[in-house]
């Protein structure tokens, strides 16, 4: 997935690179229902992201749970099929642990620009875009939610419920 001019398209190489598909969008309905993070360390996460989590895996059609462990890969998925992906700051790396430059940003650009919402959850304070950072250092690390709006809406919906004030998803 790359980005040029408005919208992210996606190309595949066979022998060269092929476009494959032209201006991403997150499927408006939402997508597919699938959430993607590390429940290793759901016990070090802040309440609301406790809270949405398990919002996805109850109900009557639970969130299928994807999660292959490289951020490319979850987001890519993400963006093609809808869902969400998760890497918040924890107890333990209250910063996150991704980098912002090479790894929050780029993608935070490329879920925007198809439609989707990158947040940092509660950073520094408050419930930030990730575009909105301004790093501090070539290797400082953000926290990464990103999805589309129909799930994003459950966390900030969740940040709400524990007395945050979350941003409006538009």
């Amino acid at each position: 997935v790359f980005k040029s001019g408005e919208k992210p398209y996606s190309a595949r190489y066979v022998g060269e690179f092929v476009h494959t598909r032209y201006k991403m969008q997150f499927p408006q309905d939402g997508g597919k229902k699938i959430f993607s993070c590390n429940e290793g360390n759901y016990n070090y996460w802040d309440k609301p992201i406790q809270d949405a989590v398990q919002v996805f895996k109850s109900g009557e059609k639970p969130y299928s749970a994807r999660y292959v462990g490289s951020m490319v890969a979850d987001i890519h998925r993400t963006l093609l099929y809808g869902g969400i992906y998760l890497y918040p700051a924890d107890n333990k790396n209250t910063k996150g642990k991704l980098r912002c430059l090479y790894e929050g940003i780029p993608m935070a650009m490329i879920i925007e620009q198809a439609g989707g919402i990158a947040s940092t959850g509660m950073f520094g304070g408050k419930i930030g875009r990730v575009l909105e950072l301004t790093p501090d250092a070539i290797h400082c690390k953000c926290p990464i939610i990103m999805g589309g709006p129909r799930d994003m809406g459950i966390v900030y919906d969740a940040y709400t419920a524990c007395g945050f004030e979350a941003p409006s998803l538009e």
